[in-house]
């Protein structure tokens, strides 16, 4: 359970870390998401969390 709180963190830093960087792109990147069909927004989160499943799969030694 720590491990998974402390992944939540690290994605508040990272995510806050590019919005405080780059505000005005983030603010596209986000207008452009919007607009994107919500079917290739579901494939793209998915592939996402695949690949970072096999990282920490590698990472803990699984």
């Amino acid at each position: 359970m720590i491990d998974l709180a402390v992944a939540l963190a690290l994605v508040l830093v990272i995510e806050g870390l590019l919005w405080a960087a780059f505000p005005d792109r983030m603010k596209d990147v986000a207008a452009q998401a919007a607009t994107l069909p919500s079917s290739l927004l579901r494939r793209v989160g998915l592939v996402a969390m695949a690949v970072g499943v096999v990282i920490v799969w590698f990472v803990r030694g699984g």
